[in-house]
């Protein structure tokens, strides 16, 4: 036991310095249009981790994270829209001309500030999802009644911001690569540059923290809500409450992940509060892997990137891909790519393929006898070299067969399976595992 759970680690360890090797490598390497997809996909995973607590450790699956990812984004770009609209014509930003509004709205005021942004940017919509949270939590509602309440929040809230023309510019959204920053383009990639960087160090930062929740006895009441919430209840707790917080903590890093997406990706609009985006936020914790955190980096850069150079080859196919790959997650890989690394995935296929190569040595072995009997029967075979040709089976494949047996050696439960080595005698796993060790 102690032995695997220092594997673990190891692994783990390993794998997190691959992750800082890549990330620190990758400005040297890839191209600044790379470059910051990159950044852009892993501000995607920030909202990634959100989605990971709650559904992965809390069992709650949100179809609305959407909204969160918006309101973070519309924060950063209402800033920058602000911090650049002094030279223009009543100080405001350039697209209220265009639908005659000559005085700033009333809620715009605040992100003049950088500090009110920086907190608004997380707390607004931590704020807004413990609020939302909290009046469907407090009746109970869980299961797929949360999911469809969230869906169709995300929906009230999509449809009410691409109205909003002359408020926040409806569906053309706030730009933000001619804004400037520090002195300099957002858009320009020296700033690109640094918010990669400033993206990455987040993301690490994130996920330290969540990783430090749920190993404590916060994540493990979060754990028995997914579980078993009525015996919580019955032990004391109050659910409500737990679920409340996590939801809104989710709520506030999507919002986080938003404003990192917007400044990279040069716009905050309705779309990302369309009802696509947040069904792939939840593929993406679903593929890399439920309650490992990790996974959920991994799935949303690789997924990303994967669709990144699938769209720009065969532009029309990303959609089928995106569906098989779902379908094998759920189907053949419930718990992700990272839960199954850390589950008994590895050791299932090894012993798969021990068997299926003991069968063939079986039907080889057989095939072997057979040519030899007919060598022995018919004298004028053996200058065919059948003989010779039938023991180089039996050898080769007594050989594959020791392999297939260390294949099988993985210590997992495996159910009504029988080994048959026929050319010697008959063995379960166990046998198996002796004969190895006589050998």
């Amino acid at each position: 036991m102690f032995q695997s759970l220092q594997q673990r680690r190891w692994l783990l360890v390993c794998l997190w310095v691959l992750i800082v090797a890549a990330i620190v490598a990758a400005p040297a390497i890839l191209p600044v249009f790379r470059l910051n997809l990159l950044g852009r996909f892993l501000s995607l995973a920030i909202v990634a981790l959100g989605i990971d607590l709650i559904w992965g450790f809390t069992g709650l699956l949100s179809l609305g994270q959407g909204i969160f990812f918006a309101l973070g984004g519309y924060a950063a770009a209402m800033y920058l829209q602000l911090s650049n609209a002094g030279d223009l014509p009543n100080g405001i930003p350039e697209f209220f001309g265009l639908y005659g509004v000559k005085e700033l709205p009333f809620f715009w005021h605040p992100f003049a500030s950088p500090w009110f942004t920086l907190v608004a940017i997380w707390l607004i919509p931590g704020v807004l999802a413990g609020v939302l949270g909290g009046l469907v939590f407090r009746n109970r509602i869980k299961g797929v009644y949360f999911s469809i309440l969230t869906q169709a929040a995300l929906l009230v809230f999509y449809n009410f911001f691409n109205g909003q023309q002359k408020l926040i510019n409806g569906t053309n959204g706030l730009q933000t690569p001619a804004t400037k920053l520090f002195g300099q383009y957002v858009g320009s990639d020296l700033m690109q540059r640094w918010f990669f960087w400033v993206t990455a160090v987040v993301v690490i930062l994130i996920w330290a923290l969540l990783r430090w929740v749920v190993r404590g006895r916060f994540g493990d009441v979060l754990i028995a809500i997914r579980d078993d919430e009525p015996r919580l209840r019955f032990a004391g707790y109050n659910p409500t409450l737990f679920k409340t917080l996590v939801f809104g903590l989710a709520g506030a890093l999507a919002g986080i992940g938003g404003a990192l997406y917007t400044v990279q990706s040069g716009s905050a609009s309705p779309q990302f509060m369309e009802v696509p985006m947040s069904i792939d936020m939840v593929i993406w914790v679903a593929v890399g892997g439920r309650g490992t955190l990790v996974g959920a980096i991994l799935g949303a850069v690789v997924i990303n990137f994967a669709k990144s150079l699938v769209s720009e080859a065969l532009p029309e196919s990303w959609l089928f891909i995106q569906g098989g790959l779902f379908i094998l997650v759920v189907t053949a890989l419930p718990e992700g790519v990272i839960g199954w690394f850390r589950g008994e995935g590895p050791g299932n296929w090894l012993n798969r393929l021990g068997y299926c190569l003991n069968i063939l040595g079986n039907w080889l072995i057989r095939w072997g006898n057979a040519l030899i009997r007919q060598s022995t029967a018919f004298p004028w075979l053996n200058s065919l070299g059948i003989n010779t040709l039938g023991n180089w089976l039996i050898g080769w494949v007594m050989r594959s067969t020791v392999l297939g047996s260390c294949a099988a050696l993985v210590p997992i439960p495996v159910s009504n399976l029988k080994v048959r080595w026929r050319c010697s005698h008959e063995v379960s796993p166990v046998g198996i595992a002796s004969d190895h060790r006589q050998l």
